[in-house]
């Protein structure tokens, strides 16, 4: 048996500092529970980019959105200059694997784009995988770029086969065919926190795969939102609002509930995964075993990590 956590907590509204604050007491309360692997929802940290729908952000040139854009550059995760290495030292001292969605903006693609990405930490403090988000949806097209399959990889975890998809990639079948090729066993979905998105995808996807399936999702109320947010009495309409209302949850290998989506509330849920059930369940249906024709059908996936520029130097 393995314990496992869905820390559906609330980031401080773009607030790179105190949101990664907030992710390492939810590590350390993970792994005082006995937990050997923790996840975040979609882009927590430092925020996921909720002004665009309730401020009409489609409009073109805008100078308040590009105010709010502008702050969450500012506060958004850039790897190589250790933004992360908090979190990281904290699954090391914690012995705690992490999952965690970041807007990343990435050094090799100039610096200035935003990424929705997947971090995957190792619990010796290794970032072992950064999945940036194959197609951004809907609205979220006009804060984040396209990323690439650089990071849909799979990793032992204990006596697990991890791997994560951001969001509405949950519902891509390649994706989802991509990682169940690599032996994943435990299938972890990230969420920016609705009911609504995590109540049926989680149960198929864990049938599909004959999987466990982790849907991490996060919370966003208004009091969550601080006053120096730009244009925050536009995107709060009532100061009990509840933005994004949670749903984490998690699902057996034949698609029943281990833990129901879970609405309106700020904690971190502790599941029991059990591997024979796994196997049990693989009896009958194996999507990449033996209930596939890798002769007749096949996935070709393309993982390089894409630039703009390759250069190459003299040695001097």
């Amino acid at each position: 048996m393995m314990k496992a956590a869905l820390a559906q907590i609330s980031p401080v509204l773009l607030d790179r500092e105190a949101t990664s604050s907030k992710a390492i007491e939810a590590i350390k309360l993970a792994a005082s529970k006995g937990s050997s692997l923790v996840a975040f929802g979609e882009t927590f940290l430092p925020a996921y980019p909720l002004w665009i729908s309730r401020t009409n952000g489609a409009r073109f040139d805008a100078q308040d959105q590009k105010e709010l854009h502008a702050l969450y550059l500012q506060e958004s995760v850039q790897i190589e200059r250790g933004d992360l290495n908090p979190i990281c030292s904290a699954a090391k001292e914690n012995n705690i694997w992490v999952v965690i969605g970041i807007a990343e903006k990435p050094l090799d693609r100039g610096g200035h784009s935003i990424f929705a990405s997947a971090v995957t930490i190792n619990n010796h403090g290794k970032i072992v995988s950064t999945h940036r988000k194959l197609m951004p949806t809907y609205e979220e097209r006009l804060s984040w770029a396209t990323g690439d399959a650089h990071g849909l990889v799979a990793h032992e975890c204990n006596e697990f086969r991890i791997g994560t998809l951001n969001c509405w990639e949950n519902w891509m079948p390649l994706p989802r065919a991509t990682l169940q090729a690599q032996g994943v066993n435990l299938h972890i979905a990230i969420w920016p926190g609705s009911v609504d998105n995590t109540k049926d995808i989680t149960r198929f996807v864990a049938r599909e795969s004959r999987s466990y399936v982790l849907s991490a999702s996060t919370l966003i109320r208004a009091s969550d939102i601080p006053s120096k947010i730009p244009s925050r009495d536009r995107i709060i309409t009532d100061e009990s609002d509840i933005i994004h209302n949670g749903g984490s949850a998690a699902a057996n290998p034949d698609g029943s509930w281990l833990l129901k989506p879970q609405p309106d509330i700020e904690d971190v849920f502790i599941v029991d995964l059990d591997p024979a059930f796994i196997d049990r369940e693989r009896q009958n249906f194996d999507p990449s075993g033996h209930y596939s024709r890798p002769e007749l059908l096949n996935l070709i996936v393309d993982r390089k990590r894409y630039t703009n520029a390759e250069f190459i130097d003299e040695n001097l």
